[in-house]
């Protein structure tokens, strides 16, 4: 069975997001809600939705979210019963009244194809719940480093709600511990994947809300994700970059590099990770172009 996780803080959509789970065409799922001490408590609210679908309700006495948001993520992981599959559902986002029963249809093919990451077709609502984009499909099946390509390269987006995972990925490897849970979902689905394949189901959408109480929001701690954004980077160029294709390689490897001159420091450690990459990339002439840059950054910085 499904397991739908959603670690609760903020009142103020949840009710969308629960009419969307008692509109589910197929009950086939079981609800964890995992409430990080908020103040605006949902059980009046949630005591309106017993009987339309199955769900357990905890209350944690310490708030984690604000300062350790992946550590909320995984205490709520840890109300899941005996559940195969999972999502992280925010409590702010919306599922179409089909994701459950198009997963149950696709589960053959899942199988099928041994995956352990599945996504749906993504839409993002607004405040009001007002669509505010097209919709994001993608391939049935598609490398994650395809994917992340294209992510990369603004071609498409992605967010935690909209994926389903293994429980047997997620207590092999388990969500890491990025500030704010920026990159995180990235690296859940790259790591769960192992890499390799990720099913798509185009025929269901989840709606994830961009508001101005979102982490996603524009100009919210941009410092913060910034060097999140660099840690991950560093991740995928120091262990991954040769799962890529060699145009990704070079393209993620020269995006790493600006984001260390820009926000980060040019160390000698920096320059052995990027010299190395390209050499086993077997571009030579990036490793001379690379040292050329870093020696003139490193002179107009004073370094």
């Amino acid at each position: 069975m499904l397991g739908i996780v959603i670690p609760y803080f903020k009142i103020g959509f949840f009710e969308e997001t629960l009419q969307s789970l008692a509109n589910q065409t197929d009950k086939r799922f079981k609800v964890y809600i995992g409430d990080d001490a908020s103040l605006d408590s949902p059980k009046a609210l949630l005591e309106t939705y017993k009987g339309q679908f199955d769900f357990v309700y905890h209350r944690f006495e310490k708030n984690l979210g604000g300062s350790q948001l992946v550590k909320q993520w995984e205490r709520c992981m840890g109300l899941v019963g005996n559940e195969n599959w999972f999502m992280v559902l925010g409590d702010d986002d919306v599922l179409g009244p089909d994701c459950v029963a198009a997963f149950y249809r696709s589960l053959p093919e899942i199988n099928d194809a041994q995956v352990q990451v599945v996504r749906f077709a993504t839409q993002v609502i607004n405040d009001i719940g007002a669509v505010v984009s097209d919709t994001f499909y993608h391939p049935v099946l598609e490398k994650a480093t395809d994917f992340f390509y294209r992510r990369f390269t603004n071609k498409t987006r992605s967010s935690l709600s909209e994926y389903i995972f293994s429980k047997n990925a997620y207590q092999t490897i388990g969500f890491y511990n990025y500030n704010l849970g920026w990159f995180t979902d990235d690296r859940a689905w790259l790591e769960f994947s192992k890499f390799g394949l990720i099913y798509s189901i185009n025929d269901a959408t989840v709606f994830f809300r961009l508001s101005a109480q979102n982490i996603s929001r524009d100009h919210y701690k941009l410092q913060e994700k910034t060097l999140e954004r660099l840690r991950f980077f560093k991740f995928i160029i120091s262990k991954h970059i040769l799962k890529f294709t060699k145009q990704q390689q070079r393209h993620l490897t020269l995006h790493y590099e600006q984001l260390v001159y820009k926000y980060g420091k040019a160390t000698f450690s920096f320059w052995v990770l990027v010299f190395w990459t390209f050499f086993k990339q077997l571009n030579v002439v990036q490793c001379v172009k690379f040292t050329r840059r870093m020696y003139i950054h490193l002179k107009q910085h004073g370094q």
